[in-house]
């Protein structure tokens, strides 16, 4: 069975995050979106754990469907933790997926964990705590746990981050590396940026959505197959980075963001509005032209930094990948309003009534079906996405990139990259 994954969501319980974010709200969504399988998001959190022991109930092996709920949507144990701490004469700040088959392991975890931390003031708590002893605790609760970088090349808190990160997987985990089986790639890099680097090679590489509000969720996930619904099955897939179509189950291939709308692609300083490429950082040797101050290095530049192969290394055998816009983003590029705007959320829901989830939408429904339930123009969209024929102004030093799909001018853009499903 093919199930598409999203395992990385923040609840309510979690700073800037929306106070709609319950499993009600997270159910909802994913039926639209066409997710089956979400991440809870920090059962670190108190009152969000005894909110996911009540309003949750076993529906398959390790995993979990709300209370009474008749939907198809199943829910997986993960958390997130931001590890502060000091390594090789710097400060580190990582941010690390912890994902648990039951809430016995969840509990154990977090009464460990409650110790060095102040688990009730964020969802996504702050440990003072090498990411190596995140390991260890999560392997001493129980060796079925996950344990995954999140968005590996974010400056301020990914492992290869420019400001706070590591030059390798083995010395940020060191012996305990062999023990985490991939990491997230986050939305401002996507596989084949990945792919460059050979380290890798032994680990999965996947995509979840970040998502601090139900409509993002599902904004990048993985696609997996499996031999049957379960949490041993999903991590099994996970564990397996260059999987056999004979593997009962494995990835078959991750959805993306273009990289470039990613907040941290480009380098730049937000206040002064520097926006560069990692060629003209090195012409400006890393230092803005207004305030004198080092810009933010970001994820193209550190790609560049690390990676020992070329930028059209192609490996053989890894899952493939597709980039895409999200569907209200398309809308909202249509019809020239805002994409929170209630013309945009109108088209949206008609849409999904009459032509199925949003996932079927983007990636395989005719265009005809889409323009028949809606307008031509964003058939027109969804399929220039789909062929990657957009301009996008590339995010930078916290700002989101600009994406113009109907040759509207945004600024200095990027053409992107042919859409690849490889």
């Amino acid at each position: 069975m093919r199930v598409i994954a999203d395992l990385e969501i923040h609840s309510r319980f979690a700073r800037a995050v929306s106070p709609d974010m319950n499993v009600a709200t997270m159910e909802t969504w994913g039926m639209k979106k066409g997710v089956e399988v979400i991440g809870t998001g920090d059962f670190t959190h108190p009152e969000w754990f005894a909110e996911l022991k009540a309003g949750l109930e076993d529906a398959a092996p390790g995993l979990y469907k709300q209370k009474g709920s008749s939907s198809s949507i199943r829910f997986v144990l993960s958390a997130e933790v931001s590890c502060i701490f000091g390594r090789l004469g710097a400060t580190r700040r990582i941010h690390i997926l912890l994902y648990a088959p039951s809430f016995a392991v969840a509990e154990k975890i977090n009464a460990y964990l409650s110790l060095i931390g102040n688990l009730k003031a964020d969802g996504r708590p702050i440990l003072g705590m090498d990411v190596k002893d995140v390991v260890k605790v999560a392997m001493d609760a129980s060796p079925d746990c996950l344990v995954i970088p999140a968005h590996v090349w974010t400056p301020w808190f990914g492992m290869y981050g420019s400001k706070s990160g590591f030059n390798s997987i083995n010395e940020c985990f060191e012996d305990f590396a062999k023990y985490v089986p991939a990491v997230e790639t986050g939305l401002s890099s996507d596989p084949p940026m990945n792919w460059r680097l050979s380290e890798l090679d032994t680990k999965s590489i996947v995509s979840f959505s970040d998502a601090h509000s139900a409509p993002n969720i599902g904004r990048e996930c993985t696609i997996l197959e499996l031999a049957s619904l379960s949490y041993q099955n999903i991590a099994e897939a996970i564990k397996i980075p260059f999987p056999k179509t004979t593997d009962p189950n494995r990835i078959v291939m991750t959805v993306e963001f273009f990289p470039e709308e990613g907040m941290y692609h480009w380098d730049g300083h937000r206040d002064h509005n520097i926006r560069w490429s990692p060629a003209e950082t090195k012409q400006h040797n890393g230092i803005c032209t207004v305030c004198g101050k080092p810009v933010t290095v970001g994820v193209m530049n550190r790609v560049e930094v690390l990676a020992d192969r070329p930028a059209e290394y192609q490996p053989t055998g890894r899952p493939g990948y597709q980039r895409m816009v999200p569907l209200a983003e398309i809308i909202s590029d249509a019809i020239g309003v805002g994409k929170l705007s209630k013309a945009v959320g109108k088209i949206y829901d008609l849409l999904i009534e009459k032509v199925g989830s949003e996932f079927k939408i983007l990636l395989e429904s005719p265009l005809e079906e889409i323009a028949a339930a809606s307008k031509p123009d964003i058939a027109d969209g969804v399929d220039r996405v789909r062929r990657g024929e957009l301009n996008i102004l590339p995010g930078y030093d916290g700002v989101y990139g600009s994406i113009s799909i109907f040759d509207k001018k945004v600024g200095s853009e990027v053409k992107a990259g042919q859409g690849a499903l490889f």
